[in-house]
């Protein structure tokens, strides 16, 4: 844990998201995922990272199962033929990972940040996530709960009930000029900025 200044854990929040060819991990595959770090919060306040320059990681992964659906797969883009033939071995990849987060939660001076993920909704990517990281390498660099929601933050910071939240539903000065194109890598970075518009965000005007 890095140290503390004025009460403040020193935190890494990093943007990942999940595409996976059904709903669950085990009888279904995570076929590809992307992370990309969101920014920094220390005892100097937030910091968002640059879009463009931040650390970023992707990686297409082999599946596990023979099991699939065809219609969660096709959201993807990415080919089942061409997974089990080029996909990364998913422990390789999981521990490539938990390399790459080891070196961004370091700072320049070797001080040493919390990681955190934060995702669109988060359920199902820290599902994935989470459950890769324990059956491939036995860890989880994000422990068992460093996730963040970002729908539950924008309810928590509009005042505004959880159900019924979509994009759709946020203040257009949210919203990145990003594209969605379900490529994790190009998703992660949206939800980057997202993230960031969320946490420098005054909040709803009263009335």
């Amino acid at each position: 844990m890095g140290s503390r200044s004025g009460g403040v854990t020193p935190t890494v929040y990093v943007s990942v998201d999940v595409e996976a060819d059904g709903p669950i991990p085990g009888p279904y595959s995570m076929v590809s995922f992307g992370a990309v770090v969101a920014g920094w919060h220390d005892g100097e306040g937030f910091r968002r990272a640059e879009p463009g320059v931040a650390a970023a990681f992707y990686r297409e992964l082999r599946p596990i199962s023979a099991e699939y659906d065809p219609q969660a797969l096709a959201v993807s883009g990415l080919e089942r033929a061409a997974l089990e033939a080029g996909g990364a071995e998913p422990g390789a990849a999981l521990r490539e990972f938990g390399r790459w987060v080891e070196r961004v939660r370091t700072g320049p001076q070797g001080q040493r940040y919390r990681p955190v993920m934060v995702a669109y909704p988060a359920v199902y990517d820290w599902q994935f996530l989470y459950w890769y990281l324990m059956r491939f390498t036995g860890a989880s660099p994000f422990g068992h709960s460093g996730c963040l929601d970002l729908k539950t933050l924008y309810a928590a910071r509009a005042g505004v009930p959880f159900a019924g939240i979509g994009k759709r539903s946020m203040p257009p000065e949210l919203l990145p000029d990003l594209p969605h194109t379900h490529h994790a890598l190009d998703d992660a970075r949206e939800q980057a900025v997202l993230f960031a518009n969320l946490w420098e965000w005054q909040g709803a005007t009263p009335g």
